[in-house]
């Protein structure tokens, strides 16, 4: 029998980084909620003790994440209707651990409604005031089709403008990958 090889994706190498970094009664947000996945894997790791806070701009995203949540049991959730460039709003600085994105657009979802560079820029910026010292952001960019390239390239200009001394940015691409492949990226806050 031949050996099967794996193949890892963005998400399980990501999920496997933020296994190394959430603990039980970590405050979390999944700043695109999408089908829900992130939001499910931070519960787990937060546990009952922990919260997640899952935003997105489509309905049919919070619909498909509470329905995973509520399969798996889950209940230290809040979703929000809303657009992550305005996660500020709900949280007071540094009181975050963790906040994953997910840029591109819901997937199985209307390839016509995704991210934009703006709100995508704006977001991990409040993102960052919002982390606690040592918290971790992490980031997926989807990219291709619809959506192009242009928040792909807004985000990768952006990144290395982070200030050294505060942050710790670490992109990951998949140089050996056809068709657009998705780029995971890390931000580990400082103290």
């Amino acid at each position: 029998m031949a050996e099967t090889r794996k193949h890892f994706s963005a998400l399980q190498i990501i999920h496997q980084i933020l296994e190394q970094h959430i603990q039980p009664g970590d405050l979390c947000i999944d700043a695109t909620a999408g089908r829900g996945r992130d939001t499910l894997f931070l519960s787990g790791l937060a546990g009952i003790s922990g919260h997640v806070t899952a935003f997105d701009i489509q309905q049919e995203a919070l619909d498909s994440t509470r329905a995973l949540l509520m399969q798996n049991q889950r209940e230290n959730f809040t979703l929000i209707l809303d657009s992550h460039a305005n996660m500020r709003q709900y949280f007071q600085p540094e009181s975050i651990s963790c906040i994953t994105f997910n840029f591109g657009w819901l997937p199985g979802g209307d390839h016509h409604i995704f991210t934009s560079p703006e709100s995508s820029i704006q977001a991990i910026r409040q993102g960052l005031e919002l982390l606690k010292p040592d918290g971790i952001m992490t980031l997926i960019l989807y990219y291709g089709r619809e959506t192009g390239f242009q928040e792909r390239d807004a985000l990768l200009a952006f990144l290395p403008t982070l200030d050294s001394s505060l942050y710790t940015v670490i992109e990951m691409p998949f140089v050996n990958r056809q068709n657009c492949p998705p780029i995971p990226a890390v931000i580990f806050k400082d103290r």
